[in-house]
Formats: structure tokens, sequence, C-alpha cells
């Protein structure tokens, strides 16, 4: 009797665990592979695909000499430095673009 409470309270105790590492695979599948938030510039800027989706946006701050010096930061880090050229509705675009571009 004891050891039928124990093994259903100890079966009981491992499930939850069980469905949590179940789903952290599918959570971590989700997330795209690019983005203006958690990528870094210079990532972008050496993927052809991605870089491709920056230049259809930000041609001339791309090709600026000294981006060079931005490489280690993310677009949405870039942006309070960089406002006008970087809004929120040019970053939502080049978002949505580097979700279709698929990661390495």
């Amino acid at each position: 009797m004891i050891r039928r409470v124990v093994i259903t309270a100890l079966v009981a105790l491992s499930a939850p665990a069980a469905v949590v590492q179940a789903e952290a695979p599918a959570a971590t599948a989700a997330k795209p592979g690019f983005s203006t938030a958690d990528t870094d510039l210079g990532t972008l800027l050496d993927n052809p695909a991605t870089k491709a989706v920056l230049s259809k946006y930000i041609a001339d701050m791309i090709s600026n000499p000294q981006i060079d010096m931005a490489r280690s930061m993310t677009l949405r880090q870039l942006q309070s430095y960089a406002g006008d050229k970087l809004t929120d509705d040019t970053l939502a675009k080049i978002d949505a673009e580097l979700a279709k571009v698929p990661a390495k």
C-alpha cells in the first residue's frame, strides 16, 4: 500500500517535468533565426540573404564606412542613434523579411 502511494507520488511529480521538457523544443523551433532585436548587425551583414534584406531598407546606412563600429549592436539598439532611419515601421518590415530567411 505504501509502495503504491510512493510510486503514484513519484509519477505525479515527474509528469510536469516531462511536459515542460516536451514543450521546450517546440517553443525554440518557433523562434525566427534572425531578428532586429536579437541578432547583431555583424551577423546580419555577414550573411548574404540577411544583408540583402538590410540593403532593401537601409542601404545608405549599411554602406556607410563607419558601420563596422556598430557590428556588435542590434538594429533595435541602433534605433536610439538613428531613429529617423530605423523607425518602428522599418524594423517591423525588416523583421518580417528576416523571419523568412532560414537560420544556418
